[in-house]
């Protein structure tokens, strides 16, 4: 019996994406403000195209990556408002 791991891998995957997205909205808005988003924006779009381009496991990757950095840009937006509301720490050194 010969078992497939691609499912595994995929979940694995998004669940490394998901995990390691969320600390870094946070940080890139508390460095950065949500003005960093084209970074994201680039990002996801040559992800996108790498992943039209390729075949395989690599491109389901590389399109959950890119899944990843454009959700990022929505999640920036709200970070802004977490941090207005208080619920996470604003910047010192950031200048209103």
């Amino acid at each position: 019996m010969e078992l497939n791991f691609e499912g595994v891998i995929v979940g694995a995957a998004a669940l490394l994406v998901i995990g390691a997205f969320h600390p870094l909205v946070i940080w890139c808005e508390y460095r950065f403000t949500q003005r960093i988003w084209p970074v994201f924006l680039i990002t996801g779009l040559l992800c996108m195209l790498a992943a039209l381009l390729l075949q395989g496991l690599f491109s389901i990757l590389l399109g959950l990556l890119s899944a990843g950095c454009l959700w990022s840009i929505r999640e920036l937006k709200e970070q802004t408002k977490r941090v207005e509301r208080g619920w996470f720490p604003k910047n010192p050194k950031r200048k209103s």
